[in-house]
């Protein structure tokens, strides 16, 4: 049986180029992104955003040394004016977005809009939870009518201070599945970093227009900025969206096509997975947490109590006497 499921589908390749001390990871998203894609069954324009941040999530929350969840969310006013992506490590994978269809209707050319005219003005969170017994971790960027690429290099700038460069992409491909053929949901991802050894190599890595320091000329991506870091961007902006869609274009050989003068060297592959942790007895716990009067108010004409989970659409009904209090 053909499932269209691929040798380099839904997972993450950690890599290095130590000639140029950059690592880095590609993300390749095939049926896990299918299928909350098409679960959903959320217009293209929407689909493919969403897919954009599925793949930024995987290639950042893919790092992740911990049992943890790495989040990312969008709160804006554009058309798509949330979207929430999981990743639960080591490999679990949920998203969802909510947008306006009759504002994504009117705009008429929203076939050929960009994912910042989509998304708009607002904010871009990214959560690091380790845990009950750890703090969670927090870093926020404005969303200025830009993509999702633009945003995550703005963050890494101002955040974490690492000279970052990422690469997304999100398109349709046809795939036969028991003889049927149908278009299926793809993303892939490129995130390569510049980590020196030398602290200073990094800030000089790290410039901005305007950010040359006093007593040096000319304008950042000039001779100042590191020579490594300055091959390191330009290999990766080479990298073409086809390239990291294409199923017959393995993520070892898209490296060496990149890195190949340099020497790259790949580390053990980490798989993805759609799985939504929701569950009954989340459901029950989350709605003893709410007051008597409230859960009463909750009750459907059937004499249940009825919970949709927003990121994997199950639908779970409870009888109000499974909330009594236990013990």
């Amino acid at each position: 049986m053909d499932t269209g499921v691929l040798p380099d589908d839904d997972r993450v390749l950690p890599f290095a180029v130590e000639g140029l001390d950059v690592r880095g990871r590609v993300v390749r998203l095939g049926p896990a992104l299918d299928t909350i894609l098409s679960r959903h069954a959320y217009p293209p324009p929407v689909a493919r955003v969403v897919g954009e941040a599925a793949a930024l999530t995987v290639l950042l929350g893919s790092a992740l040394k911990f049992d943890g969840r790495f989040q990312l969310q969008t709160r804006s006013d554009g058309v798509i004016d949330m979207i929430v992506v999981d990743f639960d490590a080591p490999d679990r994978l949920r998203a969802c977005a909510r947008f306006d269809a009759d504002r994504l209707a009117a705009m008429g050319t929203a076939g050929t809009l960009g994912t910042g005219e989509l998304i708009g003005h607002g904010h871009l969170a990214f959560t690091i939870d380790q845990g009950a017994d750890m703090s969670r971790y927090q870093g926020v960027v404005a969303l200025e009518g830009e993509d999702l690429e633009a945003a995550a290099h703005q963050y890494f700038r101002q955040s974490e201070q690492i000279p970052t460069r990422i690469r997304l992409a999100v398109g349709e491909a046809l795939t036969s599945e028991d003889g049927e053929a149908r278009m299926r949901f793809r993303a892939g991802g490129l995130m390569v970093q510049f980590l020196p050894q030398s602290p200073e190599r990094m800030r000089q890595g790290d410039l901005a227009p305007g950010d040359v320091p006093e007593g040096h000329e000319g304008s950042a991506g000039d001779a100042f900025e590191d020579d490594a870091w300055v091959e390191a961007k330009l290999l990766a902006d080479t990298t073409e969206d086809h390239e990291l869609l294409d199923p017959t274009l393995p993520s070892e050989r898209l490296l060496l096509r990149l890195f190949h003068e340099r020497g790259v060297r790949v580390f053990e592959t980490q798989p993805v997975r759609e799985e939504c942790r929701c569950s009954r007895e989340r459901i029950i716990s989350m709605l003893r947490s709410f007051s008597p009067q409230d859960r009463a108010d909750m009750i459907g004409d059937n004499g249940r109590i009825g919970i949709t989970c927003e990121f994997c659409s199950r639908h779970y009904e409870v009888d109000p006497t499974e909330l009594k209090s236990e013990g």
